[in-house]
Parts: C-alpha cells; sequence; structure tokens
C-alpha cells in the first residue's frame, strides 16, 4: 500500500515514515511543502495521503488546502489529514466531499500505534475516520446557530450575491454605493467567518461555500 506523506519537522516525518514502512506500508514520497505535496500527489496518486494541516510557506493550513485541490484533479484520493488544533471550516469542505476516504486525527493521537494505523487503513479502504474532538467541535460550531448569524442584514445581502457569482463591482451597482463601501462589506463577512487573511479570491469562495452550507436551497 503506497502512500505519501506531508510533514515540515523533519523528526516527526521521519518518525512516520519508519512507523508506516515498519507497518507495511511503501513510503513513495515524503515532503515538506504544499507545493511538492500537490506535485507527488497527482504524480504518484498514492493509496492514501498523510498530510500535516501545517506546510511552508505560509504555516496556517496549506497542508490541508493542497490536500483539497489535489482531490478536485484527483477525484476519490483518499486523504488522512493530521493537525495540531481543528481548522473547522476547511474540515467541513473535506468532509463534505463524499468521494473517496477521509480522515482527521489530532497529531497527539499518533503516539497510539495501532489506532493510528489502523486508521490510515481505513482512510485507504475508503472510510471516513473523525477524532472524537473534532467531532466536538464540529458539532459545537453547528449549534450556534451557525456562522451566519453574526452578519448584519446587509452583509447577509452582500454574500448572498456572491454565491450568486456577483464580483464586487456588480453588487455595488446592484446596490447604487461605490465599491469601496462593498470591500468593507466583504471584509467584515471575512472576518466574522472566522477566514484569516490570504488570498482574496479563495477567501472569497469559502465565505460562499459557508454561505451555502447553512442556507437552504430554493425550491424549483
Amino acid at each position: 500500500m503506497r502512500v505519501v506523506i506531508a510533514e515540515d519537522l523533519a523528526l516527526l516525518r521521519d518518525g512516520l515514515i519508519r512507523l508506516l514502512e515498519a507497518n507495511g506500508f511503501e513510503v513513495s514520497a515524503a515532503v515538506d511543502n504544499g507545493p511538492m505535496l500537490l506535485d507527488a500527489l497527482t504524480r504518484n496518486r498514492p493509496d492514501v495521503a498523510v498530510v500535516d494541516v501545517r506546510l511552508p510557506p505560509g504555516y496556517t493550513d496549506e497542508g490541508l488546502r493542497t490536500a483539497l485541490e489535489a482531490r478536485r484533479l484527483v477525484p476519490g484520493l483518499p486523504v488522512l489529514i493530521l493537525s495540531q488544533y481543528v481548522e473547522q471550516l476547511y474540515a467541513r469542505e473535506l468532509l463534505s466531499d463524499r468521494s473517496g476516504g477521509v480522515g482527521y486525527l489530532l497529531k497527539d493521537r499518533v503516539g497510539d500505534v495501532d489506532r493510528f494505523v489502523d486508521a490510515v487503513r481505513q482512510v485507504a479502504a475508503g472510510g471516513t475516520v473523525m477524532d472524537p474532538e473534532v467531532v466536538s467541535q464540529l458539532l459545537t460550531r453547528r449549534s450556534r446557530d451557525e456562522p451566519l448569524a453574526g452578519l448584519t442584514p446587509r452583509e447577509r445581502e452582500v454574500l448572498a450575491l456572491m454565491a450568486e457569482g456577483l464580483s464586487n463591482l456588480a453588487i455595488a451597482a446592484r446596490f447604487q454605493v461605490t465599491d469601496k463601501a462593498i470591500g468593507k462589506h466583504t471584509n467584515n463577512i471575512f472576518a466574522k467567518l472566522g477566514l484569516p487573511p490570504c488570498d482574496d479570491h479563495n477567501r472569497r469562495v469559502m465565505a460562499v461555500l459557508t454561505y451555502l452550507q447553512v442556507t437552504p436551497a430554493s425550491p424549483e
């Protein structure tokens, strides 16, 4: 069973290699950053990928975002995410993709070797493995009247138009206000949805995904 590992800490990366090889896995690549991970996953097409959330160059969520991009390029690619914390928004996107195995474990679970190896095998076989703490945090967030609850009525209107594919300029024309005014609304939306500063296009996509996840579809 071939596996690709993505971990920026050399000692942990080496430990994962030794652990998995000792349990019958073939490590086809072990990388320490997002661009190399995407290349390794699309080129090697492993049976499963074990990916750290935080990778260079940004050390935020590059690993998870790269895994999501790889699954778009290689549908059904099994991915097991390792993290020191729960990145809720991207975790939701990963879990909402029903094609292929997925898993999300906190790093301290690696210490239980049998459980960790079993999780890797389950994900490779197309199963879903969720850390109890991840489940707890996702359910807690879901019970808080959803992230849209903190938005003002105008911010909700702007987000709804974003979901329709309108640009800031088009939204400004719709409301007969300046593009700068809409820019302020979108920045407030990003902040309230907990989307950290990064590529604005990516934040826009994630804001729309959040909106679509919690807004019922209109009847035909």
